[in-house]
């Protein structure tokens, strides 16, 4: 217990840092000139500054640089904690909302999920949704990055919270001296992504506020929307052209562009294994379902298919979860499809969730070594990447966090089952929690909400999501023996 206070200390900064979001939906109150909505968002400020001066009070005598345990526990607090901050003015702004209600759609949103358990979006006040759809671009790419960028006192403890924090197996790669200067690299290159796609928003006939929110959710790959029926709601070809590029555009690591902009050569992305092999993916899906809805009869127009498919596609491979249409009702393999897509198509560094795209190359290659050892037990043929033989310690991580992936999404769906849940919204709503997709199919499809289904089932959801963002691994460490050992 020896990390606790330490890392405590460095949640009050954290803490203290992310209370400052709260000024977002706090400016927009003010131009509605809602008193009440601007006393929460006010209150809601005041607490999470007075909140993280007591514990930074009773910590600082704790303070000293965090070790790797302190970065894990640092991690786990935050993505445990701040939903629970985030969650209290919704208590307070959505009509008949239980705790259990406000806490998922404070994980969704900061774990950039986008499955919500709300109805009623198009009738709540504009800082309300403002407010869900920013936590989504605060989560996009991990506040503990932004952290680490904004707190470089931090020191060599910065790394471990990089490593804790980072999605996908390759978390030791840095492209600069200090992760600090990494970590700034990389917000900076979101926030100009984030300024193109709110303008291309604005450009395809959003409001302002519209453009805004839809816009933290595009580049967070979150999906949340102002309005029940998603960008279904604008009915514009133009919308879903955009947040069909910037989907793409954010499926793809951002430590890629960083390191484009650095160099000044594109090579870093044309020349990368993991984002051709996730452009391919997408470009045979998308023809694939195409032709699927035209066979069927779906649509009329081929170039109608072509570009719905294209859409949905998109939005559930990269985690997004928009919906511009109910696809459950398209011919079966359809929903399946683009399920199993959100599981893994996106890139290790991007703001998408999943297993990773460099994880499913690395297990594919692994099955074909193990074909050829059959056939030629004495020959070396290690795994390669980019040229570059994967260490074992990494290959080792990898399968063993599938075991672990494919052992939670069981538990989990059993857990749902035994709560009397039908199967197919069980086992959907567990692969599009864990993996931050969004909507499921059955009961919590694109056409419903995550509300039908009460709180205890909420609650399990939430811990899903949790896993899911955290990549199960540094969250279950912490119930090893060995972490606490000293």
């Amino acid at each position: 217990m020896s990390g606790l206070y330490p890392a405590l200390n460095v949640y009050a900064r954290v803490l203290f840092a992310f209370s400052f979001a709260f000024l977002v939906p706090l400016a927009w109150a003010l131009g509605e000139d809602l008193d009440d909505s601007m006393q929460i968002w006010g209150g809601s400020f005041a607490l999470g500054l007075t909140t993280a001066g007591l514990i930074w009070l009773l910590t600082r005598s704790h303070r000293r640089e965090l070790m790797p345990k302190d970065g894990f526990l640092l991690v786990n607090m935050v993505w445990l904690m701040l939903p629970a901050h985030s969650a209290v003015p919704l208590m307070f702004t959505v009509p008949d909302i239980s705790w259990s209600q406000a806490y998922f759609e404070s994980m969704s949103g900061l774990t950039a999920t986008g499955a919500t358990a709300l109805s009623g979006l198009d009738d709540l006040p504009v800082s309300v949704n403002i407010w869900r759809c920013f936590l989504q671009l605060i989560g996009g790419l991990g506040i503990m990055l932004l952290v680490v960028a904004v707190l470089p006192m931090l020191g060599l403890g910065g790394m471990q919270l990089y490593k804790a924090e980072t999605p996908g197996p390759m978390k030791d790669t840095k492209f600069t001296p200090r992760i600090a200067e990494t970590a700034r690299g990389l917000w900076g290159v979101y926030f100009l992504f984030s300024g193109a796609c709110l303008l291309g928003y604005r450009w395809a006939g959003m409001s302002w506020a519209d453009a805004f929110m839809h816009m933290c959710t595009t580049m967070g790959l979150g999906g949340f929307s102002s309005h029940d029926a998603s960008l279904g709601y604008f009915n514009s070809p133009q919308v879903e052209y955009v947040a069909i590029v910037f989907m793409a555009l954010s499926g793809i690591s951002f430590l890629r562009y960083f390191v484009v902009l650095r160099s000044r050569s594109l090579r870093p992305i044309t020349g990368d294994r993991e984002i051709r092999t996730y452009v391919a993916v997408l470009a045979v899906a998308i023809v694939l379902l195409a032709l699927l809805l035209a066979a069927h009869g779906t649509y009329a127009e081929f170039p109608e298919a072509l570009r719905l498919s294209a859409f949905h596609v998109l939005s559930l491979a990269t985690t997004t979860g928009y919906a511009t249409t109910d696809y459950a009702q398209w011919p079966i393999f359809a929903p399946v499809l683009l399920m199993f897509l959100g599981t893994f198509v996106s890139c290790a560094g991007s703001t998408g969730g999943g297993i990773k795209m460099v994880r499913m190359i690395l297990l594919i290659k692994q099955a074909r070594r193990e074909l050829v050892r059959i056939i030629h037990p004495r020959v070396v043929n290690p795994v390669t990447l980019g040229g570059q033989v994967v260490p074992m310690p990494v290959m080792t991580a990898v399968l063993g966090f599938m075991l672990i992936y494919g052992a939670a999404t069981m538990a989990l769906t059993m857990l749902l089952l035994f709560t009397g849940l039908d199967i197919v919204t069980s086992f959907s709503a567990v692969v599009a929690t864990v993996n931050n997709i969004g909507p499921g199919l059955g009961e919590v499809g694109p056409a419903s909400n995550y509300g039908v289904l009460g709180d205890l089932r909420l609650n399990i959801l939430s811990f899903a999501m949790l896993l899911g963002r955290l990549e199960l691994l540094t969250f279950l460490v912490l119930f090893t023996g060995a972490f606490w050992r000293k």
